[in-house]
């Protein structure tokens, strides 16, 4: 499915400079350093210098990570939309950025040819990437696949390139490239297993 990415527009207020602040006091505040990713928005992180460590080694996970994985890959695996559905409204997880409360209509409205169907591969191709731990010592720790969405697309090495056309078209990568971030499906799960997220789209 063809991405649409909509960019918005960034307007800043320029500041009032006068004579009469100049009698102003001025409050002080401490700034802390921004996180190696920043999450916008559930699900959506946009990379900045030095991106988190990429993962490939299963065994890294925390037990109830690892066990959340494996119950979301056999529901998919199985091909039964309702089975996954069961683990999303088990946990609250975020499937859409829409009203829709169903994500079984939500899915198959969106790969009607195949009666949603398709996003259960689409979930399997994504959970087998490396993936990358975001936020960490955080209240907004996570653990996200597939690790795209913490690093610059244009930064990725060739044999990168290939895992992430497993996942998105060329046309795709380009729109993405132009955004500024991966977009397509991430998913995540918080360190006590609590599956989060399982998204597309801005």
């Amino acid at each position: 499915m063809r991405l649409r990415i909509r960019l918005g527009l960034l307007v800043v207020a320029p500041l009032a400079v006068g004579g009469a602040w100049a009698q102003s006091s001025i409050r002080t505040e401490t700034i802390k350093p921004p996180s190696a990713v920043t999450q916008a928005k559930p699900g959506r992180f946009t990379p900045s210098s030095p991106p988190p460590e990429i993962m490939t080694d299963l065994s890294r996970l925390p037990a109830p990570v690892a066990r959340t994985r494996e119950r979301i890959l056999a529901a998919a695996r199985g091909g039964d939309l309702q089975k996954l559905a069961a683990l999303i409204n088990e946990s609250k997880a975020i499937f859409s950025f829409t009203d829709e409360k169903d994500p079984v209509a939500f899915w198959k409205a969106n790969y009607p040819d195949s009666e949603g169907v398709e996003v259960l591969s689409i979930l399997i191709t994504v959970l087998e990437t490396g993936f990358v731990r975001v936020d960490e010592g955080t209240p907004q720790d996570i653990y996200v696949w597939p690790y795209f969405v913490a690093v610059s697309l244009k930064a990725l090495t060739p044999p990168q390139k290939v895992e992430l056309f497993r996942i998105i078209t060329g046309a795709d990568y380009k729109d993405m490239t132009a955004f500024g971030a991966y977009t397509f499906y991430r998913l995540g799960i918080t360190p006590n297993g609590t599956w989060q997220f399982f998204v597309a789209g801005d």
